[in-house]
């Protein structure tokens, strides 16, 4: 099988789904984006980063997922765990899978509430024409929200899902334990990108599709530019922020390197950004909320331009809560959620750090290889 986990796996998945579709009084959810449509059926490929197709997934009240795709898609599909799959030769102007989807959806449940996922962070990945064909083709189906029951069930991981993204991290920090060998003084910041995603994949990564950082005396002015062809000057605080892909888990965590030597102001930055993390570490507690380790974080290292002091992590880069003042959601064991302070150092420069931690009982684990309370110097 091409899954990256056992047929049990998804099986609880859908029976955990299914008994919370069964309390909100849903006979299917609609499923068309790849992380909700692979959290179901382990269905991985990048065929996703193609637009022209959509791709659609039933889950009923009752019985297996239903994968409704092109046929390019089938012979993988038929790979998972999945055995009821219903193609159609797509692209297809006029009707590019839409009045299968409705047969399918009506050989389901021939009538009911059929729920989509409403949340932050959703959309629905078809042609808005097609999705009211799709309604005008079911007028004795309704379409409304899914209730979040996919995204709050992604949020808590299995003990499977945690070992793929701690695989990830470790991945990353040896990339990043052999930084000094790609980077010094007079080093293009283009080439260090270039070749740290080159280090990723020889340690082990899928694919790297993030990475972001920068370079500057003491700091630098943000955190999600691409590089510039700029050399390395003695002086400079280089970051790199990573996410890379283990069988379908991201990591997603920086560090900081002093090239050439580490100022006062740089190295102080670097303690405080650490004791931040290290309150943040000591916060995210089953039973607190993402609110109360953003103020753990918030008390030490204060406010951030950038909104949030870090966020859950998982089959997305980004996925689920945000550790703001203003989300109160409840954490549980099994939470996989980022540490991410910054600190403003001179000359409207900043330096960020970021860890990857899970929330277990008794205290939360540490996923990515702690850093250290100094900058290491290249």
């Amino acid at each position: 099988m091409v899954a990256v986990f056992e047929p049990s796996e998804y099986q609880a998945r859908t029976s955990r789904a299914q008994e919370l579709m069964g309390q909100h009084g849903l006979v299917a959810m609609l499923l068309t984006c790849e992380a909700d449509v692979r959290y179901y059926t382990g269905y991985l490929t990048r065929f996703w980063e193609s637009p022209s197709r959509p791709w659609f997934l039933v889950v009923p009240a009752i019985g297996k997922p239903v994968a409704v795709i092109p046929s390019i898609g089938a012979a993988l599909m038929g790979q998972t765990w999945i055995d009821d799959i219903r193609t159609w030769a797509a692209p297809q102007p006029g009707d590019d899978g839409v009045s299968l989807l409705a047969d399918t959806l009506r050989d389901l449940a021939p009538s009911g509430n059929i729920g989509l996922p409403y949340q932050l962070e959703s959309h629905l990945r078809m042609p808005l024409g097609d999705y009211a064909a799709l309604q005008a083709a079911l007028p004795d189906h309704s379409f409304g929200t899914d209730h979040g029951i996919t995204a709050d069930l992604r949020q808590v991981k299995s003990e499977a899902e945690i070992a793929k993204i701690a695989t990830a991290c470790t991945i990353a920090g040896k990339a990043f334990a052999d930084v000094p060998t790609i980077a010094t003084i007079g080093t293009p910041l283009s080439d260090v990108f270039r070749n740290f995603q080159r280090l990723c994949l020889q340690h082990g990564a899928d694919w790297v599709p993030y990475l972001a950082g920068g370079a500057d005396q003491a700091g630098y002015c943000d955190v999600i530019s691409p590089a510039s062809d700029a050399p390395l000057q003695e002086g400079d605080v280089l970051m790199l922020d990573t996410g890379l892909i283990h069988d379908g888990y991201f990591c997603d965590y920086d560090r900081n390197f002093a090239v050439g030597r580490a100022s006062a102001v740089v190295q102080q930055a670097q303690h405080q950004l650490m004791e931040a993390c290290a309150a943040g570490l000591e916060a995210a507690q089953p039973g607190a909320t993402a609110a109360d380790v953003y103020h753990a974080m918030h008390a030490i290292v204060g406010g951030s331009d950038a909104g949030r002091l870090g966020h859950g992590l998982g089959m997305q880069l980004t996925e689920g809560l945000s550790l703001i003042a203003e989300d109160h959601t409840v954490l549980k064991a099994g939470m996989v959620i980022t540490l991410e302070p910054s600190v403003a150092t001179q000359n409207g420069r900043l330096i960020v750090h970021e860890e990857n931690i899970v929330i277990r009982e008794g205290g939360a684990q540490i996923l990515s290889p702690w850093s250290k309370p100094e900058l290491e110097v290249i």
